[in-house]
């Protein structure tokens, strides 16, 4: 129950890929039948994963996951001889676009980070206020990797497009589980992982709509039409490919029956426990995300508790869960102290059950009484 880390290839994926392992192992950039093999793969998978967001083929960059397509967003924008630039962001971003924004700044150039509300929810009206002469770029997640908190992209990308401003949004946690259409998002960029959505490590793409003006942030032999050069992971770009047509074709149906179990879940714990919150928007909320906050007990004691019932779960966001300080997106929610080090964030799958989430609130109730029993300071 921790997809939103990671998610088990889908063996139609892992099906689709193995051929191009061993005997269709060709370079795309090869002229010979077997390099043809494998750009016929390469343009197949590039069409896949433009239909899947409403895009066309020559708008969809190969990349090696999210957290590339965000540093080629967000640094492409910025040409090497530029002088100082001005790039908005909010305050709950993934590492991939707050430590890249760190970096931009770290040249000279200027980054404001606007503030959330406590259901998540990106200040439209500041992000609006904030805009400069010099402001290049606006970037704002989807949604929350951690809260699952879903962001007003339609009215933010209206926003940059009335100042001519490119707006970029981080949708690796979107995408293949609510619809996701550039062209009614209003977008100028989009990050793409295939992890997220059942298919393999090491891939993704950025989505960029004609006409928007990048530079290349990986120079080599002028591949993915001089965006992306390096020789195409084409076994990975063919996972990729095939995960989200996957995804598309069984959209409605697997985000309902994640969305039924994540409703029981919150409703079981909450109308069970004592001394618990859900963080994040009550409804705007990503179908298999749910985040709590639990008094008196703490994150990482439940997380090691529920993985010897044989339950994996989170206490943030995977990318940053060996650090012990407090997560950066619930400290912008303004939870009490007391809340914050004892969260958990559940991100279910396709493949998960009812029966699967009712046995995860009986151990964490288990779990719960346990750490609280043990605490000097839950007075139970």
């Amino acid at each position: 129950m921790d997809h939103s880390a990671t998610t088990p290839v889908d063996s139609l994926v892992l099906d689709a890929m193995l051929p191009y392992f061993t005997e269709m192992f060709g370079n795309s950039s090869s002229l010979h039948s077997f390099g043809t093999e494998a750009a016929e793969a390469l343009s197949t998978a590039r069409e896949q994963v433009a239909q899947a967001i409403g895009a066309l083929p020559e708008e969809i960059i190969f990349t090696s996951g999210g957290t590339e397509s965000n540093n080629l967003a967000i640094r492409g924008v910025i040409p090497h001889d530029a002088g100082k630039k001005h790039i908005i962001t909010s305050v709950i971003e993934h590492p991939a676009v707050l430590n890249t924004c760190e970096y931009i700044e770290s040249l000279g150039h200027e980054v404001t980070y606007v503030p959330v509300d406590s259901d998540g929810v990106a200040d439209i009206e500041m992000i609006e206020e904030s805009i400069r002469e010099n402001t290049v770029l606006i970037t704002v997640m989807h949604a929350n990797n951690e809260v699952g908190t879903i962001q007003p992209i339609k009215e933010i990308a209206q926003i940059a497009s009335k100042h001519n401003i490119l707006f970029h949004t981080d949708a690796v946690q979107t995408v293949g589980k609510i619809p996701v259409n550039v062209d009614e998002l209003g977008v100028d960029m989009l990050s793409i992982s295939s992890h997220k959505i059942h298919g393999p490590k090491g891939s993704g793409a950025l989505y960029v709509r004609k006409g928007t003006r990048i530079d290349p942030i990986i120079y080599g032999g002028n591949h993915e039409n001089g965006m992306r050069s390096g020789t195409e992971n084409i076994p990975g770009i063919v996972g990729l490919g095939k995960a989200m047509f996957l995804a598309n074709e069984s959209l409605d149906e697997d985000s309902q029956h994640m969305m039924n179990m994540r409703d029981h879940l919150i409703s079981q714990i909450c109308g069970s426990i004592a001394d618990v919150r859900l963080n994040g928007h009550p409804t705007l909320r990503l179908p298999n995300n749910v985040n709590l906050s639990f008094k008196y007990a703490e994150g990482e004691s439940m997380l090691m508790l529920l993985d010897m019932k044989g339950i994996a779960v989170s206490t943030g966001s995977a990318c940053s869960s060996k650090s012990l300080k407090a997560s950066h997106v619930l400290s912008s929610l303004n939870i009490e102290d007391d809340y914050i080090h004892g969260s958990l964030r559940i991100s279910l799958g396709k493949e998960n059950t009812m029966e699967e989430v009712d046995y995860l609130v009986e151990s964490l109730k288990e779990t719960i009484l346990k750490l609280r029993e043990m605490s000097p300071i839950s007075g139970q």
